[in-house]
């Protein structure tokens, strides 16, 4: 997990460099001070993949870059056989596999995404990017704050939302949730 997010720190890193952007522009754009993107350039600092979808549309650059290090190839079709998708982890709590990493200049980033318990007194974090959301729970019962409503999610339901509110989310049952994310 950790050798994953020091090269995502080093794309965005060579990102920069190859642009000419200050990272204090990148930044201002994912909304954080300073030092705490450089800390997520280093490999350090917590990475959301709405931060690196904002600076994926910004700089023109696909998110699979970013997430991966490859460039989309399919244009046609991007087939994803069951638990073969590209993934990484964002933290410990956190596993997102692309679904369509292979499709080149696609208009949403679908990803499995699983989210492992913590504790109830673990506090949550909100995030927020453009856009809207879908959420479809295959696994588990999943906590979605959406600005200030919760709501629980159980096996088969799902939500379409507004993702430019803050959300954050967390597994019930002190056992992992698994939904199909659609980040449009």
């Amino acid at each position: 997990m950790h050798d994953a997010i020091k090269q995502i720190g080093e794309r965005l890193r060579g990102l920069r460099d190859v642009l000419d952007i200050p990272a204090e522009d990148v930044a201002q754009l994912c909304d954080l001070d300073i030092d705490t993107y450089m800390r997520m350039e280093a490999g350090d600092g917590e990475l959301s993949i709405s931060n690196l979808q904002k600076i994926s549309k910004k700089y023109g650059i696909a998110l699979d870059v970013l997430l991966f290090g490859e460039e989309p190839h399919m244009s046609h079709y991007f087939l994803t056989r069951k638990g073969q998708g590209m993934s990484v982890e964002r933290r410990k709590e956190y596993k997102y596999q692309s679904l369509a990493s292979g499709f080149r200049g696609r208009t949403a980033d679908p990803f499995m995404v699983t989210v492992e318990p913590k504790p109830e007194d673990h506090p949550l974090h909100a995030n927020s990017h453009q856009g809207q959301e879908f959420n479809f729970v295959t696994e588990g019962r999943l906590e979605l704050t959406i600005g200030k409503k919760t709501l629980v999610l159980n096996p088969g339901d799902s939500i379409y939302f507004d993702a430019t509110q803050p959300h954050c989310m967390r597994a019930l049952d002190n056992a992992p949730v698994k939904f199909l994310a659609i980040i449009f």
